[in-house]
């Protein structure tokens, strides 16, 4: 299923994406459904199952032109990052592959939804895209083995980890460039997990103003989505809603000539599309 939360008539909403167009589950279940994507991700397997009935129902559809989207997860504990975790990116901006996962963090302020528009900020003016995909945890894990890590899951969503990168490289502290307000846009769904199996075989790519600028697959991962599952949790408890960047393939700004850098400006759109998961679209302001 791909799952969502949207406002509709100044409400916030949750709904079910399907062929037919989007299920407004309160509506639909006349309230007897979760409204929130943390109470589906809480409630664990009764809430997916009475999800799977609204789905699978002749429930009226919401006309899409007629919705705002809003973030997936509204407020999770944690928004943590990968990087270099694809070995053409590492090549791309000349960095040695990394021997642990390298992380670092973002913030709520960061959460953009699909369509949102960004707003750059006028203290910096390198900005850089990078396609990802997130993962967003289901369930509390603490120590969990990588042979069980994938079962901590709840699903998976296109993200863009945008980079301010003059301000990322300002000190050796990468925050600064990586979490400024809207620079963690997510969307448009999170497709439970069920529904993808295998999450390193997944064509990942973005555009710019509809041009190919990344092409890789998720198979190019230094470290796959069940390490940095079981490696994170190895020193904090992931919860339920947790939200994790795993990382980039080549094709970013940065990597390119310097001659050749056209950083992000207002008014350029940028896509995430990656399989099975749908395309996240924002424009930068």
């Amino acid at each position: 299923m791909q799952l969502m939360q949207f406002e509709r008539s100044g409400e916030q909403r949750f709904g079910i994406r399907t062929e037919k167009g989007i299920i407004d589950c309160a509506e639909a279940s006349g309230g007897k459904a979760p409204s929130s994507m943390e109470e589906v991700i809480s409630g664990g397997d009764a809430a997916l199952q009475t999800l799977r009935r609204l789905s699978g129902s002749d429930a009226a559809s919401v006309p899409e032109p007629g919705i705002a989207y809003l973030p997936c997860v509204t407020k999770p504990e944690k928004i943590l990052c990968v990087g270099l975790n694809y070995r053409n990116h590492t090549s791309e901006i000349k960095m040695e592959i990394p021997e642990y996962p390298v992380l670092f963090n973002k913030y709520n302020n960061a959460l953009a939804a699909h369509r949102q528009r960004i707003s750059l900020p006028n203290t910096a003016e390198q900005f850089d895209y990078e396609a990802e995909l997130v993962i967003v945890i289901g369930k509390e894990a603490r120590d969990i083995p990588k042979q069980e890590a994938l079962s901590c899951v709840f699903g998976y969503a296109p993200g863009n980890d945008l980079s301010a990168r003059d301000l990322q490289f300002r000190t050796h502290q990468w925050l600064l460039g990586k979490t400024c307000d809207g620079f963690a846009p997510v969307g448009p769904c999170i497709t439970t997990a069920d529904e993808i199996g295998d999450p390193q075989s997944l064509r990942i790519e973005s555009r710019v103003n509809g041009e190919l600028r990344q092409s890789g697959n998720t198979c190019d991962m230094i470290f796959d989505c069940a390490t940095i599952v079981s490696y994170i949790s190895q020193y904090m408890t992931l919860k339920p809603g947790d939200l994790i960047f795993t990382g980039t393939p080549c094709g970013v700004i940065q990597g390119m000539p310097e001659g050749k850098r056209r950083w992000l400006k207002a008014g350029d759109e940028v896509q995430v599309s990656i399989e099975k998961l749908g395309t996240l679209k924002n424009v930068m302001a």
